[in-house]
């Protein structure tokens, strides 16, 4: 598992912090806060989807943190190389700067399918990567996702899983079968509203 991010990691909490008391939303990447381009590996095809921008300003001004946590298998199967995906993710950083709304860090596993690894979602690695750094109130705790994985990821480590509609998330839904707790929205938009509706009630 690794962490992205152009600045220095953030420094692991002292064991002896105050309880965790803020509020959180774990994101996947593309088909969420991007549009979903199959194996993105050109920086001039980044694009958010709309409106991420103000759906992320609208997180943040709620008080949450915003962790993208995203599996990048296309650097396990050879379909781009390192070099491609620091420049996606430049891209990336930059666009949501440029609108106000950066990320408090990015989280991605590496590997291919079949690999064996423990931070590929639905398993919880990266979720556990995540917690070295931060501290968050599990009772407030989401994952916005457009795929099953993102979903049972949720549901495996006591999240609130929210599927959006963009991406995959059209043909992931007829799949949800009878995990129950998964609210369904048409993006991520919608998604932060529901939430946010949620905790303000």
């Amino acid at each position: 598992m690794s962490r992205w991010s152009p600045a220095p990691e953030p420094a692991q909490e002292a064991a002896t912090a105050p309880p965790p008391s803020r509020p959180v939303l774990f994101l996947d990447r593309d088909g969420v806060l991007l549009v979903e381009k199959d194996y993105l590996s050109d920086p001039a095809a980044v694009e958010l989807e709309h409106g991420v921008p103000a759906a992320l300003r609208d997180a943040r001004a709620a008080g949450f943190l915003l962790i993208c946590v995203s599996n990048q298998s296309g650097l396990g199967r050879g379909r781009f190389t390192a070099a491609d995906f620091e420049a996606v993710m430049a891209r990336f950083a930059d666009l949501l700067q440029g609108a106000g709304c950066p990320l408090d860090a990015y989280y991605y596993c590496p590997h291919a399918p079949g690999a064996g690894c423990l931070c590929r979602k639905p398993a919880p690695g990266l979720l556990a990567e995540a917690a070295a750094h931060f501290r968050w109130d599990p009772a407030r705790a989401w994952m916005i996702g457009d795929k099953i994985s993102d979903v049972d990821f949720a549901l495996g480590a006591g999240l609130r899983p929210v599927l959006v509609l963009t991406g995959y998330g059209h043909e992931q839904a007829r799949r949800l079968g009878d995990r129950r707790g998964v609210a369904v929205a048409a993006d991520l938009a919608a998604a932060v509203r529901l939430i946010l509706a949620e905790v303000r009630a």
